[in-house]
């Protein structure tokens, strides 16, 4: 029988971004693990679209023709002073919306819809107790995550201060030259959001081959047939493959542990996310078990709206949490064709994944 390890080398030797030939090949290989083990594997299969990793560059156009929509209304004597405000406010709630329905799935943006699938195993007759869950899709991108998450900052900082322009603009027109400053500031988002979409492709081995080598891991030395694997797919695209199996196993979820593991360096502070106070007596469990383990883990609350596979669980009742581990030069691998074997040992994913066996 193959070693958790030998999986993660075959599922390394290609991309897997979600509907593509590589993360079907990575399927079939972790299908076939799982059953060896003993687990009835089953693949739950659904459609997305791509198209969700639009929001940067969508943002970014709209940032631009808001920007230009602002300057005369900000800076010419005639326009009524409630103007620039009103055509702020609409631009950015109509914005706002588009982008949240394109990174859900609702409004999909060109592109043809792809096929892809979560693989549920279980052992046993009953409902599991505690479900393992990992995502194995991979995604590249034209800035690392790192990258990305200071350049929304950014963009955050700009968006407030054209809306301070707006509001001032209520009491007499703006100087030409201040506006002229903020235009420059934002077509610098704009073109920050730009590089955000899909470009090339990343084997992914921090995010998350990581992750699916600690539940294999565990899979691998599981006690009790109350412990399910779940590994999904789409993550990378709205946390589709998360959101599919919530929505129609989400009557079988309150109470359920779930631990989704997602990011297991080497390097970084180990943490054990939660979303709510039930969440919070999982995590503090699970870092004592870790810290027997000689990884000293911390619990770290964050909202149920953060793109973790743990929070739509949780939102179904679950009792979720993920555990992560990453620092600054993680971040700047993450999503790009940087994420690669070097300096990764797996050391952290293979002792959270034993870990993670022991007795429910």
């Amino acid at each position: 029988m193959p070693k958790p390890g030998e999986i993660l080398e075959m599922i390394l030797s290609d991309s897997r971004e979600a509907g593509s030939e590589g993360a079907l090949q990575a399927r079939r290989v972790m299908a076939g693990y799982l059953s060896s083990l003993g687990f009835r594997v089953e693949e739950q299969r659904f459609q997305f679209s791509a198209s969700t990793v639009t929001v940067y560059p969508l943002f970014g156009a709209g940032l631009g023709w808001l920007m230009l929509v602002q300057i005369p209304l900000l800076t010419v004597p005639r326009a009524p002073a409630w103007a620039a405000l009103a055509a702020w406010g609409v631009g950015v709630v109509a914005l706002g919306l588009l982008l949240a329905g394109v990174a859900l799935g609702w409004a999909p943006v060109g592109g043809q819809p792809r096929e892809a699938a979560n693989l549920v195993a279980v052992r046993g007759t009953g409902t599991p107790r505690r479900w393992i869950v990992a995502h194995y899709d991979t995604k590249a991108q034209g800035m690392s995550l790192g990258a990305l998450l200071w350049a929304g900052g950014y963009a955050a900082i700009v968006v407030l201060l054209l809306t301070m322009l707006a509001v001032w603009r209520l009491r007499a027109p703006l100087d030409v030259d201040l506006v002229a400053g903020a235009a420059i500031l934002a077509l610098v988002a704009c073109g920050l959001a730009s590089r955000g979409g899909l470009a090339g492709t990343s084997p992914g081995a921090r995010d998350n081959a990581s992750g699916v080598l600690a539940a294999l891991t565990a899979a691998a030395h599981a006690t009790s047939d109350d412990l399910g694997i779940l590994l999904t797919s789409a993550q990378e695209f709205g946390l589709v493959g998360a959101r599919i199996f919530a929505q129609e196993r989400g009557t079988s979820l309150p109470g359920v542990e779930v631990v989704n593991l997602d990011v297991l360096d080497d390097v970084g502070r180990l943490r054990v996310c939660h979303h709510n106070a039930a969440g919070a007596g999982l995590a503090r469990e699970i870092a004592t078990r870790l810290g027997r383990a000689g990884l000293e883990a911390t619990s770290l609350k964050i909202p149920v709206l953060a793109p973790l596979e743990s929070a739509p669980m949780a939102r179904s009742g679950a009792v979720a949490v993920t555990i992560t581990r990453c620092d600054r030069t993680t971040l700047a691998r993450l999503h790009t064709r940087a994420d690669t074997l070097e300096g990764l040992d797996f050391q952290t994913a293979t002792a959270v994944g034993q870990a993670l066996a022991g007795s429910i």
